[in-house]
Order: C-alpha cells, then structure tokens, then sequence
C-alpha cells in the first residue's frame, strides 16, 4: 500500500484560492488581516517582532479559518498598508542600527561593541512615552535601582562601618539619588525629544513631558509624611527604600501615559541602562561601569553630619566604650577683651585629645571640638575593605578576603 505523505494533505486541505498571493508583500499585512480580532497590544508586537515566514504562516491560517467556501472580502484579502512610523508610541527597533546618536552614546559611555544598540534604545524609552513592557524601560529600571542600591550600602557600609542610618541614606541619596542620577544623565550627553513617536531618533529620551503648571499624581509620586511618633528610625529602615523615605500608603503604580518629569525620565534611564549591562555583558562589567561613573563622584561624608547636642553624645559615646569621661580644655586664645576674638579647644580623655575645635566663644569652641571628636570616631575606615559582591563568581579569591568590622551601632541619647 502506497503511503501519502501528511504534508500534501494538510496543503491540499490549506489551499488558497489562486486570486490570493500566498506571501504577503511585507510584513505588516498580517497584523493588519488581524486587526479586527485582536487587541492594540498584540497588533504592535506583531508588527515591530514578526518576520516574513512568521507573517506567511499567519496568513494562510487566516485565509483557512474563513471556510474554503466563503470569498474573503476585498479590503481584507490584499490589505498590505505599511504601518506610518507615527502610529508608532515609541522608534523602531530596527531604527537603532541607523541611529548615530546612539553609537555615539555608546562610544561616550565606553561600552563595548557587543552590547546592541536596540538595548540601548530601549532604556531610552520611558513607560509614559510606551506603555508596552516589551519595548519600554521599565522592567530593567527596576533591576538597575536593585543593583544601585546593593553596590552602593555595600560600599559605604564597609568603607565606613560606624556611619548613623541617618548619614548612611544622606550618602545613598547623594550618589543614587534622583537628582544625582539626573544629573549623571545630564553630563552623559542625553537628551529628550519634545514629543515621542516612531519617527524620532531612537538615540533620544522618550517621555511623555509634563505641562508647566499641572500637577503630577500626588498618591504615587510624592514622598509619605508620617506623624510625629511614628518618624524614628526603625520605621524608615523597615517601611522605607534606600533613601529611607516611604511612600504613600495604597499607592499604585503610574498609569500608562502619564506624563512626567524630565527628571524622573533621566532616573529611570539610568537605572535601566545598569540593568541593562548587567544582562548582557555579566556583573563584573556592570560593578566596573558602576565603579567608574558612580563611585569616582566625590562625596565628602564629613558635611553630612549634623549633630544637635554633641557635647552629650560624646559623654554616651565614652560611657558605652569604657573611655574616661571627656574634659575641654583651652589650648590657645587671642583677642579676649577685642571685637572678634578666637578660642582654640580641645576635649581629652585622660591623655588623649579626641577632638579640637576654634570658634569666637569658648562654648562655641567646645561644641566644635566634640562635634570634631564624632566625626573621628564615626569616619573611621579600615584599611582592608572586602565588599560582598567580591565573593560571586569569577571573583572569588579565598586568599584576599578579610572579614569586615561590624560596629555595634550609633550612639543613642
């Protein structure tokens, strides 16, 4: 008995009508036959992802599904209307291989040629100007905010272990916060378009602006004012981010295009394109890109303190460690009896002097000299520092790990 083979079945059973061209024109006639049965979401996917064979496939099981008895209507059998570039929220895909801001972005940022260019069109594109996950930024924002704020507690933590909580979020904010990461976009050489769309260059920020004088959603973008007794420190490490600041309570994400800030554009950008390089080239070059553009910044932690009564923290401070009990003495003076006279105090414990402070009075001048003496102990930085990303991966070296210090905390009055 002779056998058939299946495939001259189904394609008997498959044929189409001889009026109808087998292979569309381009791709985008099969998200257009399937315009009337599927949603706006699907349509664009198809239209940006589908290659020539994958819209033949959907054509002819389009043409099946319509009976072999019925004719197609004219309209739907040769609809092969190239989609304008303006029906698009956001470039092309392909776009980015044209686009010479973005080899110049990538040139500037000194990444390497592996890492494609329609990645980095992506971290461009701001949900407000896409709202399709599959093309905006939002899913690498997120991972990049986590790795920014992993690299950078580690970082400082170690590099100085007797740091307060509320130094340790000024710090954080200081190198990962929104205005740093703005301004860290800034100095890269971004810029935004003034209305997003498939035309545009792919190598500019996408968003979606907003107006002057209007008014963002304050349920999800403006910072929680807790009450009086609930502002302490426990609740900013527990219900906060790492800038210890919480949101609103029942705040829900932004809705699609919203508009924003050119500012929370540029965060979002940054975060991604840290995400980004972490998929891509691996975490030893994203902890270098990191190392290169975050952590070079100076940040001089000494201007972040502020202490309200120094004088008795100090006292706690040398209680709690088992250290004399601290005594100001008067080093030198100059000028009592004139207009601006100057006072230079130093507080001791026992023999050792902890601090030295100058001011025009000699109060001003001890409370100079303790705030001095706490800034010492608490800007205290090994020598060895071994942060806890070293020990993933190909950068595990037994040999060079030295264990770090744990501080038993901050001086609580």
């Amino acid at each position: 008995m002779k056998r058939i083979r299946i495939s001259r079945c189904g394609s008997q059973l498959l044929s189409q009508p001889t009026t109808i061209p087998r292979r569309p024109i381009c791709p985008y006639a099969a998200a257009a036959l399937q315009r009337k049965t599927t949603t706006s979401h699907n349509h664009r996917i198809q239209v940006r992802l589908q290659s020539t064979s994958a819209a033949s496939d959907a054509f002819d099981l389009e043409e099946a599904s319509s009976g072999s008895g019925s004719q197609p209507s004219k309209s739907s059998r040769l609809e092969t209307k190239h989609t304008p570039l303006e029906g698009l929220p956001s470039p092309h895909p392909s776009a980015a291989e044209r686009s010479s801001k973005l080899a110049a972005l990538r040139s500037r940022l000194s990444l390497p040629e592996r890492f494609p260019l329609q990645t980095l069109a992506r971290t461009l594109v701001h949900p407000s100007a896409d709202p399709n996950p599959a093309f905006n930024n939002a899913s690498l924002a997120v991972m990049g905010a986590n790795l920014l704020g992993y690299y950078t507690t580690e970082h400082i933590i170690c590099n100085y272990p007797r740091l307060p909580i509320e130094v340790l979020f000024a710090a954080q904010e200081a190198y990962i916060g929104p205005k740093a990461l703005a301004t860290i976009a800034a100095e890269w050489g971004i810029e935004a378009v003034a209305e997003p769309g498939g035309e545009v260059d792919p190598g500019l920020l996408q968003l979606k602006r907003l107006r002057p004088g209007e008014n963002p959603n304050p349920g999800s973008l403006q910072p929680f004012k807790p009450v009086k007794w609930n502002i302490t420190t426990t609740h900013r490490i527990m219900k906060g981010d790492e800038f210890g600041v919480k949101k609103a309570f029942g705040s829900a994400p932004l809705s699609v295009n919203q508009p924003v800030t050119l500012e929370t554009a540029a965060q979002s950008f940054v975060r991604a394109l840290v995400g980004s390089l972490h998929l891509h080239l691996g975490r030893p070059l994203a902890k270098r890109f990191f190392r290169d553009h975050f952590m070079s910044r100076h940040l001089d932690i000494s201007k972040l303190f502020d202490f309200r009564t120094p004088t008795w923290d100090l006292s706690k401070l040398c209680a709690r460690e088992g250290f004399e009990p601290p005594i100001a003495r008067l080093i030198s003076e100059t000028g009592r009896l004139s207009r601006h006279p100057v006072f230079v105090v130093g507080v001791y414990s026992g023999n050792d002097k902890l601090g030295e402070g100058v001011g025009s009075s000699l109060d001003e001048a001890r409370v100079r000299a303790a705030a001095a003496a706490l800034k010492g102990w608490y800007l205290y930085k090994p020598l060895d520092v071994t942060v806890p990303s070293s020990t993933e991966g190909i950068e595990l070296e037994k040999s060079n790990w030295r264990p770090n210090l744990v501080d038993c905390g901050e001086v609580i009055c």
